[in-house]
């Protein structure tokens, strides 16, 4: 963490090896929503609402993809005909994308943020959805959010960034997070992590105090930056209490076995299908509720389509096809093959009970873009569908292709639906009323 420089003409300047030997009052907090323990606030907050966010950075072919025709009655296009049996439980959205964030594929992170201007000289990040989510709904659950990744590049690639535009590296590693969820460490482990956070807390109480002696006689620009930092300072204690009551708290017990790690990356669909049963894992047992899962398809060598044949090209050079015949036949059944494993998640949210109601209820699943085509480097028109969520679906809901809709009037939409009090995110103009019952 950061000690601010702090210039003013009345104390001149502030050193930070100095700013640290400051001796102040310690920081006494009020009593927060987040001091309250966390196993209290989630029976409280039952029945829970989730969110698993799935992109696939080179997106599907748009033509098979999105129907002819609008509005309820619509005939299903050929991908969307894997779905036929859950068509009152999905919609699917054309005329959406992010206003300004043009660019190919340097749009990719910004397929939950909306950050306008990828390409621009000093372009920074914003913050995801999913962590927008996270910071408002706290943390009731032993993860606030997991974020995952399909043949991901973790150090460049990622669908989950902090409010400061921080990439937040996804997990690919099905056993990792197995052990993560399930596995409980023995007591000398669970004391050494209890350990690491009582050090941070110690740390953030000595910056605190500190920092508390100069809070006095500092000008309005440097009062308000001691503000931020203070604010930071206290989210970062927030969390860290938040953290040892988890520590303390045994993990679920499950019935299923540790999953065997698949690292051949041209296992594309087994790893897209393990990566899917481990975010559906993770939601039923209430490790958390917000699961975001980024197909690295850009990343992805020339991979298996079927036993015994193997695509001709790497995903990118398929993508570019222009118009060649095997290539586009190559895409249509890697999308078919893409849209059946969605089919399989919704088939299984639907057949889980949530208390009164399907998980699938209880749960939206949202699957997309951020390319409309990546034979063109086009960042209009994105391929969007949303499943779950207690909506009301069955419909093809299109705005128009020459001047879209922000895509993060739907994004509004489903934090008002996970009881997040937002009208405004991103880019968004307003909510996306359509599918609100």
């Amino acid at each position: 963490m950061n000690i601010p420089y702090i210039s003013t003409s009345s104390c001149g300047s502030i050193q930070r090896r100095r700013f640290l030997r400051g001796i102040g009052v310690s920081l006494g907090l009020p009593i927060l929503e987040c001091m309250t323990p966390v196993f209290a606030r989630a029976a409280r907050l039952q029945p829970p609402q989730r969110m698993l966010l799935i992109s696939n950075n080179l997106g599907v072919l748009p033509k098979p993809f999105f129907p002819q025709d609008a509005g309820r009655d619509y005939k299903l296009s050929p991908y969307l005909s894997v779905l036929e049996d859950f068509r009152n439980d999905f919609t699917v959205f054309s005329g959406l994308s992010h206003p300004d964030v043009v660019g190919g594929h340097s749009t990719e992170n910004c397929f939950l943020t909306a950050a306008r201007g990828p390409t621009k000289s000093g372009f920074r990040n914003s913050i995801s959805l999913d962590q927008f989510a996270a910071e408002n709904l706290g943390q009731d659950t032993r993860f606030p959010t997991l974020n995952l990744g399909v043949n991901i590049d973790k150090a460049n690639r990622s669908l989950s960034w902090t409010r400061d535009g921080v990439l937040l590296p996804a997990e690919d590693s099905a056993p990792a997070l197995f052990r993560k969820m399930f596995v409980q460490g023995d007591a000398a482990s669970v004391q050494k992590q209890l350990h690491r956070l009582e050090e941070r807390g110690s740390i953030l109480d000595t910056l605190l105090d500190g920092a508390k002696l100069f809070s006095r006689g500092l000008g309005t620009d440097d009062k308000q930056r001691l503000d931020q930092y203070f604010t930071s300072v206290r989210e970062v204690e927030e969390r860290l209490h938040t953290a040892r009551e988890w520590e303390l708290k045994l993990k679920p017990a499950t019935t299923h076995t540790a999953p065997e790690d698949i690292q051949d990356k041209k296992l594309f669909f087994q790893k897209f299908e393990l990566i899917l049963s481990m975010a559906q894992l993770a939601l039923e047992s209430d490790s958390t509720r917000i699961v975001t899962l980024m197909i690295d398809a850009f990343a992805t060598p020339s991979f298996r389509l079927h036993e015994n044949q193997n695509t001709t090209d790497g995903y990118h050079s398929l993508s570019h096809h222009g118009q060649a015949v095997e290539k586009v036949k190559q895409l249509e059944d890697a999308d078919h093959q893409q849209m059946q494993l969605i089919h399989k998640l919704l088939q299984n949210f639907a057949n889980k009970p949530d208390g009164d109601q399907r998980l699938l209820d209880r749960t939206m699943v949202l699957y997309g873009s951020n390319m409309g085509d990546s034979n063109t480097h086009d960042n209009s028109n994105l391929p969007i569908l949303l499943a779950g969520g207690g909506f009301k679906h069955g419909r093809h809901i299109a705005f128009k292709r020459d001047h879209n809709q922000p895509l993060s009037n739907l994004y509004v939409t489903m934090l008002q639906r996970l009881g997040i009090e937002a009208d405004v995110f991103g880019s968004s103009t307003g909510a996306l009323n359509e599918i609100v019952e």
